[in-house]
């Protein structure tokens, strides 16, 4: 039983393990909550259940009450649910629409797991993480957390179009050559680089200015602006509010400019490619700065918080790191040995040596031999 919902960014690690896990011969049921049945018909689920919950967001005495009444009914739906499916296995996601199904497991006392995407723990997990059995963690060091002795560091899956661009080679771009620049940051980032990379680039010496390729994400309202305002410094840019080949755009880039959500520093990791991350700064727990700050420990990125550019400051980076090509290189080096392109393979052992009773000390044991 795979307990996941609310965004598709909690979703897709629980799809990728199912797949993983049918693969392997085992039955897969997701119970997910209301709002994330419209992704469950792609979900290779023999059978989903929807379960009610509700997220502890506000501080109204009355909407708390209601909250919990919903998070209570959806407790009880899930402990019935379990009764007549009896799982041999319950592993958890994130988010709130985790809550009832895994503590519900927890208290008939079957085996669970949850997996934190983040490197730093979200409220559900966390209120769940002294009950269940072991902790997957996409970015959580042992180290780092008290429930260091449950974490087991697995990595984030990523989509097979990523694993399939990670076999493309970093190239560093030449002197006088064209430099390959992404920028994306999703639907609550990119607002920011619509107003703040352009101006940067007009402020580049033309010489460099003139050998950018730049691939950039903005919502469908900025676009026309955006397009205005790099025709002004005469370039053309490929502008889009999606690219379903997004994977291959980072493969083909000499550098990344993004933010730093758990998918995608994951992805940027395994396709082996420098980041320049700008954590959005409203993030609940502040867990892109930590994403980005693994990510930089590593060498792979630079972690740069969105007050602290200026027009000035990101055209002083841009500039900078096109005059040298190693440094991108280097980073690029750097990301690829962060990646863990098996980690839905890692996700599955663990998930299995759980369903068996075997203890996360007993697991990390046999990695280490």
């Amino acid at each position: 039983m795979l307990a996941a919902g609310g965004t598709g960014g909690h979703l897709f690690p629980a799809e990728a393990l199912a797949h993983t896990l049918k693969s392997r011969g085992w039955d897969v049921h997701l119970a997910t909550d209301e709002r994330a049945e419209r992704f469950a018909s792609k979900f290779p689920a023999d059978q989903v259940h929807i379960i009610p919950s509700a997220t502890i967001g506000s501080k109204n005495p009355v909407a708390v009450f209601k909250t919990f009444l919903t998070l209570w009914r959806g407790f009880r739906i899930a402990s019935k649910v379990l009764q007549k499916t009896k799982p041999e296995v319950v592993v958890g996601f994130g988010g709130y629409p985790t809550l009832p199904p895994v503590f519900a497991a927890t208290r008939r006392r079957i085996p669970s797991l949850i997996h934190e995407q983040n490197a730093v723990m979200g409220r559900a997990n966390r209120a769940l993480a002294s009950r269940v059995d072991a902790v997957a963690g996409g970015f959580l060091s042992p180290d780092s957390d008290s429930h260091g002795e449950k974490i087991v560091v697995t990595g984030n899956p990523v989509r097979p179009a990523v694993l399939e661009a990670a076999k493309k080679a970093y190239e560093p771009h030449t002197p006088d050559g064209a430099f390959r620049l992404l920028v994306f940051g999703g639907s609550q980032g990119a607002q920011f680089f619509s107003d703040a990379i352009a101006p940067a680039v007009a402020a580049l010496e033309s010489s460099q200015r003139n050998r950018l390729k730049i691939v950039q994400q903005a919502r469908e309202e900025d676009r026309a602006d955006l397009e205005a305002a790099y025709r002004e410094i005469g370039l053309d840019v490929d502008i889009s509010p999606f690219f379903s080949d997004l994977a291959e755009r980072m493969a083909a880039a000499h550098l990344v400019i993004s933010r730093s959500g758990a998918s995608t520093v994951s992805e940027i990791a395994v396709i082996g490619r420098p980041a320049l991350l700008v954590p959005y700064p409203y993030a609940l727990d502040h867990d892109q700065a930590a994403n980005a700050a693994a990510l930089a420990a590593a060498g792979g990125a630079e972690l740069h918080p969105q007050s602290s550019l200026s027009t000035e400051r990101l055209a002083e980076l841009i500039s900078g790191l096109m005059n040298d090509p190693q440094k991108l290189v280097r980073m690029a080096a750097g990301a690829k040995a962060a990646g863990k392109p098996n980690s839905d393979r890692l996700l599955a052992d663990l998930t299995e040596a759980i369903a068996s009773g075997t203890g996360v000390s007993h697991y990390k044991e046999g990695l280490l031999q």
